[in-house]
Order: structure tokens, then C-alpha cells, then sequence
């Protein structure tokens, strides 16, 4: 095997076998994402020490509002056109509601409302007065905690 002639005064470069600066590049990777790791987990759980505890709602609560909530909007994206069609819309709407189970009792107790007054709007044929109040005030009551989801 030939060697290389080098020019006087330049000093040999030692470099690692590939396999070897594979492994130091993994273990600096390594060390890289260990030091992100706490990092991270430290940004994600800054948010949780907010307001909730000062309002008095705890965290497990909160989720529970917001999976209701998600819940509830799904149902109400569902079926015919509202507008063309409110009497379909309304009876569309019962079993779906009465379905949605969720640990809040304020949600709960709006979600049944609602269904209750989507029953009578149906049962009514959407006439009277008093049907169509009580459709717009759990409506209301279900926007109050699920901002939209009844819109």
C-alpha cells in the first residue's frame, strides 16, 4: 500500500472510523434531545398552573367541559339545514343529545334541556311560542359553556 508524502510542517489528520463518528453524532443527538426533553415538558406544563385553580375549576373539570362541548357541536353540525328544514333539524337532534354523556353536571343538564326542547319543538311541528323559546333559551344556556357549539 502507497503512502501518502505529505509536504514538511503540515500535521496528520486522525480522523475516527465512519462507524464511530456515527455513534458520536447519535450520542451528541442523544444528549440534544435530552436536554430539549425538560424543556419541553416544562413549556407544556406552564399553561396548567393558570386559572383554572384560581377560578375554582379544576383541570379534570375543564377537560370534561371541553370533550362535552366537542361533543355537543358535533351533534348539532349534524342533519338537515336548520333553516330549511328546523322541524327535521329539531327531531334529528333528540337521540344524538341524549346520547352525549359527560361528568360536568351544568353541561349535562343543558345538553338534556336541549333535547328536551328539540322534542317538544318536533312534537309541536315547531309551532307556538313557547317551543320555540324553549329551543332559543337552551340554545342559549348551551352557548353560555360551549361558546358556538350552537350556532
Amino acid at each position: 500500500m502507497a503512502r501518502a508524502i505529505r509536504p514538511a510542517g503540515q500535521a496528520t489528520r486522525v480522523t475516527a472510523h465512519p462507524a464511530r463518528q456515527a455513534v458520536r453524532a447519535i450520542d451528541w443527538k442523544i444528549r440534544g434531545g435530552l436536554a430539549v426533553g425538560p424543556v419541553l415538558l416544562l413549556l407544556a406544563l406552564v399553561p396548567a398552573c393558570g386559572s383554572p385553580a384560581a377560578t375554582g375549576t379544576s383541570t379534570a373539570s375543564l377537560t370534561s367541559i371541553q370533550a362535552g362541548c366537542q361533543q355537543v357541536a358535533a351533534v348539532l353540525s349534524n342533519g338537515p339545514d336548520p333553516d330549511a328544514d328546523p322541524v327535521g333539524y329539531a327531531e334529528a337532534q333528540v337521540l344524538p343529545l341524549r346520547q352525549v354523556q359527560t361528568s360536568d353536571k351544568a353541561l349535562q343538564a343543558a345538553i338534556s334541556n336541549l333535547a328536551a326542547a328539540y322534542q317538544g319543538f318536533y312534537h309541536a311541528d315547531g309551532q307556538g311560542n313557547a317551543v320555540k323559546a324553549a329551543v332559543t333559551g337552551a340554545d342559549k344556556k348551551i352557548n353560555s359553556l360551549c361558546p358556538g357549539a350552537a350556532s
